[in-house]
Order: structure tokens, then sequence, then C-alpha cells
């Protein structure tokens, strides 16, 4: 077996690694009854208003006041708020996987070196995209990233195309094709919602539900899937039974029981399988795999999406040390303040070839693109 080490481009590094004025140029886009701004740096959504029960405009999305605070951020606490994440979202056991015969090692950024998170050291989220287009309710970014950067194999050109319409909805769709190399491929959007814009400090009772969602793969103590998959349903004293949200219930009933995230968590950090057909039908006809009421603003968020997992994460690594946005209030998120919903394929697929995810994983010049699309449609009760 030939091992490869890309760790190449040193001169491209300074380009990719400071956001300068404009990566944090924030831009908006509007339709009726919602608004969104964005900022290059990590192809980022930085806030998002839609109405509440009461007809009050609600940001409903957390992030920061201050665009270049996003840079800070990712050279301390690294929350990856609202970008982009990739070249391969999620993590990849090992930083190492196998294409062929040629091991590829990427480096390795979480659990002291053990694995590889987000695409590496200097993921998508840590890049000034190029705003390519920009009208009153579209936005598109795009990012060509070369071969070999981050230890990748192959450049991969990326265009990521934000759109809100009425009826309140916000479409994001990625679109990433492999120029010269069969390389992972698998982005996904990393926002970090609160539906009733922290009227309470938690989501706690909030309303879930993902009707597809009848698996999960397994974790170990740092978060690696371990190639097992696991019924939420049965059998009755299954660890996995708190996480089974295919009926809609409170969060706090699968957030406070499930220990099923990590060495030392309680909590949800896991990949929900979406059991369904792929791609089995157009974005408007698509059934919902996510629906979450707030119990405070009374906005249900419904998701659409052609992936056949989400990654959810109820912040149970917030500690009350990042303010809200001041639109939001005065307070500070606090565990359980949120949840991160990112769309997206089997986590770390490309080292597990019994699951039989590879053509969702490797893309290569004679590939078709690899797209992401996901809409969420935005309703009061």
């Amino acid at each position: 077996m030939k091992s490869s080490f890309l760790f190449g481009l040193l001169t491209t590094v300074a380009t990719f690694a400071t956001a300068n004025d404009d990566g944090i140029q924030p831009y908006s886009i509007y339709a009726y009854g919602i608004n969104a701004t964005f900022i290059p740096y990590g192809a980022r959504v930085t806030s998002l208003y839609v109405h509440d029960k009461n007809n009050t405009p609600r940001d409903v999305v957390l992030g920061y006041d201050d665009p270049a605070q996003y840079v800070k951020d990712t050279a301390t606490n690294h929350t990856y708020f609202g970008s982009v994440v990739g070249r391969y979202a999620n993590r990849i056991r090992n930083g190492t996987f196998t294409i062929g015969d040629t091991e590829y090692h990427v480096p390795t950024n979480e659990h002291g070196g053990q694995n590889t998170l987000h695409g590496g050291s200097q993921g998508y989220d840590d890049r000034n995209w190029t705003l390519t287009a920009h009208n009153t309710s579209s936005i598109t970014f795009s990012l060509m990233d070369p071969s070999g950067y981050q230890g990748f194999p192959g450049a991969v050109l990326t265009h990521v195309t934000y759109t809100v319409s009425s009826p309140p909805r916000l479409t994001t769709r990625i679109v990433s094709v492999s120029l010269d190399s069969y390389t992972p491929i698998m982005l996904s959007t990393h926002i970090y919602w609160n539906l009733g814009a922290f009227q309470s400090p938690t989501i706690l009772n909030d309303t879930l539900h993902l009707p597809f969602a009848d698996r999960i793969i397994d974790i170990d103590s740092i978060l690696d899937p371990t190639g097992a998959l696991s019924s939420v349903r049965l059998p009755w004293q299954s660890p996995s039974l708190p996480l089974n949200f295919t009926e809609p219930k409170q969060i706090h009933e699968g957030a406070l029981y499930s220990q099923q995230c990590g060495d030392g968590c309680t909590g949800i950090d896991n990949a929900f399988i979406l059991d369904r057909p792929p791609y089995s039908s157009t974005e408007d006809a698509s059934a919902p795999a996510l629906q979450w009421t707030s119990a405070d603003s009374g906005i249900t968020m419904t998701l659409k999406t052609n992936q056949q997992s989400l990654q959810l994460y109820s912040c149970g690594g917030q500690n009350g040390t990042i303010p809200v946005k001041a639109s939001q209030g005065s307070g500070y998120v606090e565990k359980y303040g949120c949840l991160v919903i990112e769309p997206q394929q089997w986590i770390d697929g490309i080292n597990h070839p019994e699951w039989g995810q590879n053509d969702r994983q490797v893309f290569g010049p004679d590939s078709p693109p690899q797209v992401l699309w996901a809409s969420y449609d935005f309703t009061t009760n």
C-alpha cells in the first residue's frame, strides 16, 4: 500500500488563514416574512429573522454581532457558528482513509490527535469564500480547494447558494465537483438554532419530531463511529431509546437521558439515519425529515433534505461564556441553549465500506457532483 502525505501548498495557507475585510463584509437577502445575513468567511449565516406567534421578528440563529468575532472564535472556541463545514464534515477516525491502494492522512484536530473534525485544522469554515452572485433574495459563495490542501487528494470546486422565499423559507444548496482525482467529499452546514431566540435559556421544552430517524450510527467515547447501527425503538431497555423522536416529544426527554454522545456526556450529539429511499422525490414534494416547534415563540421549523443523515447536537458543550446577540437579549448561551442540525451523509462512511455508502462519499472527475440541498420552512401556531 502506498502512503501519501499531501501537506503541500504552504504558500497558499496565508490566503485561507485570515479573514480580511472582504471576508467579514455582511450581505443580506430578504423575502416577505424572512431575512438573513451572511459573510464570506466560512460562507456562513450570521442572522436569520422570522416572525413569531405575536408577529415579532426573531433572530433564530446563534452568532456574533461583530463579524470579526467569527475569526477570533475560530482561534479560540471554534464553534463553527453558521458556517459550511468540509471538505469532509464530521469526523474521520485517526485522520486516515484509503482510496484505491493509497492511504491518505489528513491533519487531526480533535481528542488529542485521535480524529479529524470538519475537514481538519483549517476546514471550509476557516476559508474566505468568493462572493459570486447576490440579489435581493439569493446569495452564492464559491471556493476552490486545491489538491493536497489539508492532506486531501484532488482539487474540488464548491458553490453554496442560500435563497429565501415567501412563505418564509430558507433553502441551502451546496454543489461540489472533484476536478482531477478521487477524493472524499461530504459537506454540511453548521447552523446553531434557537427558535425561541433565547426567550428561555434552553430549548429543552421545545418539541422535536424525526419521523424517518429509526436508527443512529453508534459511536465510541470520542464520537467516532464503531461501525454498528442501532435502532432507537427497541428493545425497551436499549440505551438508544431516549433518542427515539419518531413521534413528537419534548427535547428534554432525549437530551437529559441519553448518554450516547461521547465520554462523560449527557445530551444529543448523534447521527440519525433517515430510513427512506434516497433522492426519492423533488425538493418541493419531499417529505419532512425534521419538525421542531419552540415552546416560547410558537415558531415551527420544518426541514426537508436529500441527505441520508442528520447530525444533531444539543449544545451540551456550551457553558454560559458566549453572549447572545443584542437582538436576543442580554444573556449567554447556556448548556442545551441551542440545537445544531447538520444535514449530511453517513459520518466517517469512507472508513466503513460495509455500509455500502461509497458512492455518496467518494467523488472523481467522472462522477456526478456531490449535491446537498435542504429547505427550512417557518410557520407559527
